[in-house]
């Protein structure tokens, strides 16, 4: 760790934390839980297809009808639009809120790896325990130490100061053809045991690879890496995105 890094670790601000929408200099302070259904309604929101409350279920793991209650609050406080038909829609002060967390989240995990050694599968469970706790000032500390960076460990485009992003011109290597090349951009990181495995395979951000073969009936894909054929299931491949070569 270097001597920035340890400084930063040693001056972390406090920071209060609160269940509670309430007024703070006139702008709303949105609950851990608000933040949370949010930043699954953004992700969501990128599939393409419309999100109902089932949906923010299932992603979430809870309740039908306590998705529905959150839905209806978070409605009420202009963060979602929600129709019956149409499902729930982010507004433009939702997706900040959704776009802030998400900063924080990636910022943590990259400070994490970088700083303290972290390796890439532990270190989103961590990010989802500390994102709702971090201060301006924070934020802008890990920035900092880390150089101001634009990507996560998993290759997630990290969001601007003003909620900008990259753009990403990849594709899952689900989508790929047969004998098409292309460097990895990304990974998913919401499984763990999936992580180590990749990592075992040298499958990480950056690395090039080739799709040997799309195998039939649902079955995995064949890809060449590091002169190396390997098997990729279906679930496996779906969260790995690649640029193409050109």
């Amino acid at each position: 760790m270097n001597d920035e890094a340890t400084e930063f670790t040693d001056a972390i601000p406090a920071v209060e934390t609160s269940d509670e929408v309430l007024p703070e200099s006139g702008h709303m302070r949105v609950s851990q839980a608000m933040e949370d259904y949010l930043k699954a309604a953004y992700r969501l929101e990128l599939d393409g297809a419309p999100v109902s409350t089932q949906r923010l279920a299932d992603e979430l793991g809870f309740s039908g009808p306590s998705v529905t209650n959150m839905v209806k609050r978070l409605d009420e406080l202009k963060l979602v639009k929600h129709s019956r038909y149409h499902g729930v829609t982010l507004t433009p002060a939702g997706k900040n809120v959704a776009l802030e967390v998400i900063r924080h989240h990636r910022l943590l995990e990259l400070y994490l790896a970088k700083a303290l050694g972290y390796d890439w599968d532990e270190v989103h469970e961590e990010a989802e325990r500390l994102e709702h706790h971090v201060s301006e000032e924070l934020e802008q500390r890990m920035e900092r130490v880390l150089g101001f960076p634009q990507f996560d460990p998993h290759g997630d485009p990290i969001p601007s100061r003003a909620g900008t992003l990259p753009v990403m011109d990849d594709i899952s290597l689900t989508e790929v053809r047969n004998g098409v090349s292309g460097h990895v951009s990304r990974v998913s990181d919401r499984d763990a045991d999936q992580l180590r495995h990749l990592a075992g395979l040298g499958l990480k951000p950056g690395v090039t690879l080739r799709v040997v073969d799309h195998l039939p009936f649902d079955g995995p894909i064949r890809i060449e890496i590091e002169g190396s054929e390997q098997l990729l299931s279906l679930t496996l491949a779906r969260g790995i995105r690649l640029i193409p070569s050109a």
